[in-house]
């Protein structure tokens, strides 16, 4: 029997489930969900644009990406533009079957109504270059039993993208989302809930970013330091964006920048602050740029080009971090 024989047969099975009224969560089998797995979700579907220069430069500008492999005659495209290639925007794409709305159809009807985006692995084969003309093909790789998160109940969906150019494998995308039903609210918040309610997000210190962290308790604003090609970067990172090395040290910043880019947050509101406030791309001396919230001046007085100078804030007692005081005198 072929494959595709078999995912017809699935498919049919999966439609009797539904038109027979399986409804609420209890009537939802995994196996039903497995009969997915394996079945195509788009075949030699076609990018709505070939490989572009405009794309690839506004994408480097967004991202601030400066690497020269990505502009001149010889320009390839950011590898981690690869799913944007395959994007169909409003009007979706050609070539795409119903056997995700399918399963997306199934888990609403079974109760798991909400849907989060949860990550993506992406492998690269080959670079991708102006003029090439992308097509993929997708597949629905997994549907895991059912997980309890602190979003909900539900299932994990791992759909896998082939991607290629010109006939040409480039890479794969694997994009995970989790359909889910939401947690149910707990009972009413104690004053000590309220008070931890307030309190600033906490950082995610891993081992990457773990020196950048040390140095921000010792009131230092550390950045990485290509051992190879001496390009600085921030925020941390494993490797180089210039090079590709992997050897570094630190430089401690001095402090003194100007305001890149800004905005100012009305909505949502959060315990933790105080709308509205202003959050500030800072481009620092050295040359690279910083997130942080600038204070010293009322939000609606901040503007681009502004001198700011690094301070550092105790928001609470467990946590301080660094923020950008615009300079009085507008002289830095």
């Amino acid at each position: 029997m072929s494959v595709e024989a078999t995912g017809r047969e699935r498919g049919q099975a999966v439609a009797g489930l539904r038109t027979a009224g399986a409804v609420g969560k209890g009537a939802l089998e995994y196996e039903d969900l497995r009969a997915f797995e394996g079945r195509v979700a788009a075949t030699a579907a076609e990018g709505k644009d070939r490989v572009n220069e405009p794309m690839i430069r506004h994408w480097c500008e967004a991202m601030g990406d400066t690497n020269p492999a990505y502009e001149g005659p010889d320009a390839i495209a950011p590898p981690t533009m690869l799913q944007a290639w395959t994007m169909g925007g409003l009007s979706g794409n050609e070539g795409r079957s119903a056997a995700f709305d399918d399963l997306l159809g199934l888990l609403d009807a079974a109760g798991y109504t909400s849907v989060v985006a949860t990550d993506c692995e992406q492998e690269y084969l080959r670079p991708l270059r102006p003029g090439d003309a992308v097509t993929f093909d997708a597949v629905i790789e997994s549907v895991s039993p059912l997980k309890t998160t602190k979003l909900g109940t539900g299932h994990f969906v791992t759909t896998r993208m082939d991607v290629r150019a010109d006939g040409e494998l480039a890479g794969t995308h694997r994009f995970r989302i989790l359909k889910y039903t939401p947690a149910a609210r707990g009972p009413a918040r104690s004053r000590s809930d309220d008070a931890r309610k307030k309190l600033r997000p906490r950082p995610v210190v891993n081992r990457d970013n773990a020196g950048f962290w040390a140095g921000v308790a010792e009131h230092r604003l550390l950045l990485q330091r290509c051992r190879g090609c001496g390009t600085l970067r921030f925020p941390w990172l494993p490797g180089c964006n210039g090079c590709g090395g992997q050897e570094w040290d630190t430089v401690e910043a001095s402090g003194e920048g100007t305001v890149f880019s800004y905005v100012v947050m009305h909505h949502p509101p959060f315990p933790a602050f105080d709308p509205p406030y202003a959050v500030g791309l800072v481009e620092l001396a050295e040359g690279v740029r910083i997130v942080s919230n600038v204070v010293g001046v009322p939000c609606d007085k901040v503007r681009i080009g502004m001198p700011v100078r690094l301070e550092f804030l105790r928001v609470d007692e467990e946590l301080e971090l660094p923020v950008f005081r615009a300079v009085e005198g507008g002289e830095v």
